[in-house]
C-alpha cells in the first residue's frame, strides 16, 4: 500500500500561486494514477486534477487553465501548481493514488494523504 504525504499549503492572496507536493512511499509509484482532490468546509470532496501513469492529465473545469499537474517518478512525487488563485479555491487539498479506475471519481482511489490546507484571501 502506497503512503502519501502532502506539503506546500498555506495562506496566499487572491491572484497568487502555490505549488503542492505529494511524496509517495513504495516502489510502484509509477504505476499509479495520482490525483488531487479538495474539500471545503461543509462541502463534499471534489476532484481537482489527476495524472495517469502514462502522463495523461485531467482537470476539473473550475481549475482548467489555472492549475497544472506533473509527476516525477524518480522522486516518487506528484505536484499541483496552482496559479491565479481565488477565494473559492480555499480548501483542504488531498493527494490520492489509484491503481485502476476513473481518475475523476473520488471513490475509486486506493490511498489518501492527510491533506494540506490552502487558504486564499481576498
Amino acid at each position: 500500500q502506497v503512503q502519501l504525504v502532502e506539503s506546500g499549503g498555506g495562506l496566499v492572496q487572491a491572484g497568487g500561486s502555490l505549488r503542492l507536493s505529494c511524496a509517495a512511499s513504495g516502489r510502484t509509484f509509477s504505476s499509479y494514477t495520482m490525483g488531487w482532490f479538495r474539500q471545503a468546509p461543509g462541502k463534499e470532496r471534489e476532484f481537482v486534477a489527476a495524472i495517469s501513469w502514462g502522463g495523461n492529465t485531467y482537470f476539473a473545469n473550475s481549475v482548467k487553465g489555472r492549475f497544472t499537474i506533473a509527476r516525477d517518478n524518480a522522486k516518487n512525487t506528484v505536484y499541483l501548481q496552482m496559479n491565479s488563485l481565488n477565494p473559492e479555491d480555499t480548501a483542504v487539498y488531498y493527494c490520492a493514488a489509484q491503481r485502476s479506475g476513473v481518475p475523476r471519481r473520488v471513490g475509486e482511489y486506493d490511498a489518501w494523504g492527510q491533506g494540506t490546507q490552502v487558504t486564499v484571501s481576498s
